[in-house]
């Protein structure tokens, strides 16, 4: 007997038992749609990190007063904050470091501002952040309209800003917002630029956030004791660990570290944060496999109980067969035939449902549409082994049936 005849008669068994093969393709479906989704998931997280951190640009380390803060699991402990960086350690940082690399200092200034124009007024979700002239560069934000502030008037504490694309929709609509002043808490700022619309990416929107001068952020800031934040891109990869020791040496000069005493600061490197997170993750995955091995597994126990019902329910159709002349390896065929189109009519729905799933999670957190195309190719492939797993035992008893005993069988 040819395959086709196999699934031919096989997909004649599945339309006679709609409801038992609904019910087991759908525990299939649970367990592939929660790994698929799981997987799914994080693969949009990875790709929204990465975006994120490659905008940023690789070649590139930050300075803070603490760590990032980027842990799963250790008892919850966070990391160490030493002293705020304060405005002096940065300029004068700016000012003394003797290497080739542009240096960005930013400040977050405040939180949950209302942006106001005329009538129109944003939610209170707005933030207001302090850069200097590198800036925007070190976040990986580019401009849509208007220009940066220039190295005097970030640190001069002008009434300027440049707004997120979010803030001038809802502000000016259909008008030209350049050198409007609009109300930002209680600061009046002049605009002078407005961002590339950027999305949402590891919970920070440029979008929503209004960019003030640095010594303005400064003057505002809601925050008594603010931390400063330095960004040093470095032109190539080769030069990154000169770089961070000469920052090392004039970073602990300025903070006036003895020689005996560690660093009173962190220095991080942007490639070395996204690789923290993607380690974190590798043990979600795990999880995630292990919830959908779980789910397949009592799914295939499932469909064993109903592959040896349906064995027993059609006891004298394999009788009529071997009578006239199908030998045991052919019923054996039919049998795991059956179980495997039961498996992979549940599977398809469970990947296309672990992808709808996924991506709802990657649209809600900013990220992009994404197909799994490695964890489709593998759901398929484990569908077909818990087909041949759970259909191979039905399908032997099935073969070893004694002809003359199946005819007799009522």
């Amino acid at each position: 007997m040819t395959y086709t005849e196999n699934v031919r008669l096989a997909i004649q068994s599945i339309k006679s038992n709609r409801l038992r093969t609904l019910l087991t393709a759908l525990i299939i479906a649970i367990g592939l749609s929660a790994l698929v989704g799981i997987l799914t998931t994080l693969d949009a997280v990875k790709t929204s990190m990465t975006e994120a951190f490659s905008s940023m640009g690789a070649n590139s380390f930050t300075i803070r007063n603490r760590g990032t803060g980027i842990r799963i699991g250790g008892g919850g402990k966070r990391p160490k904050p030493f002293r705020s960086i304060k405005y002096e350690d940065a300029t004068s940082f700016k000012e003394r470091l003797n290497a080739p690399a542009n240096v960005a200092i930013s400040v977050f200034a405040s939180g949950g501002s209302t942006a106001k124009y005329g009538i129109e007024k944003t939610n209170p979700n707005v933030n207001i952040q302090g850069i200097d002239e590198n800036g925007l560069n070190s976040q990986g934000l580019d401009l849509a309209l208007g220009r940066n502030f220039s190295q005097k008037e970030a640190f001069s504490g002008n009434n300027l800003c440049i707004i997120g694309s979010e803030i001038k929709d809802k502000l000016f609509k259909n008008q030209d917002p350049l050198d409007k002043v609009i109300n930002v808490g209680n600061n009046r700022l002049k605009v002078i630029g407005v961002l590339v619309t950027k999305g949402q990416s590891m919970g920070f929107s440029g979008d929503r956030t209004v960019f003030v001068p640095l010594l303005k952020a400064k003057l505002i800031n809601s925050n008594s004791n603010p931390s400063y934040t330095i960004t040093v891109a470095v032109p190539n990869n080769e030069q990154m660990d000169n770089v961070i020791g000469e920052a090392t040496a004039e970073f602990r000069n300025i903070r006036k570290v003895k020689i005996t005493e560690p660093n009173n600061f962190e220095i991080t490197k942007s490639d070395a944060i996204a690789q923290t997170l993607f380690e974190q993750l590798s043990y979600i995955v795990i999880g995630g496999i292990a919830i959908g091995a779980i789910t397949l597994i009592g799914a295939s126990i499932g469909l064993m109980n109903i592959m040896l019902v349906s064995v027993t329910e059609r006891t004298r159709e394999i009788g009529i067969r071997k009578a006239i002349g199908a030998n045991p390896a052919v019923i054996r065929k039919q049998f795991l035939i059956e179980a495997v189109m039961i498996c992979l009519i549940g599977g398809a729905f469970g990947i296309f449902l672990g992808i709808a799933i996924g991506n709802l999670i990657s649209f809600s957190m900013g990220g992009s549409f994404l197909v799994p195309w490695e964890w489709i190719m593998g759901g398929f492939a484990l569908c077909v082994l818990v087909g041949i797993g759970s259909g191979y035992y039905p399908a032997k008893k099935a073969s070893k049936l004694d002809p003359v005993e199946a005819l007799r069988y009522e």
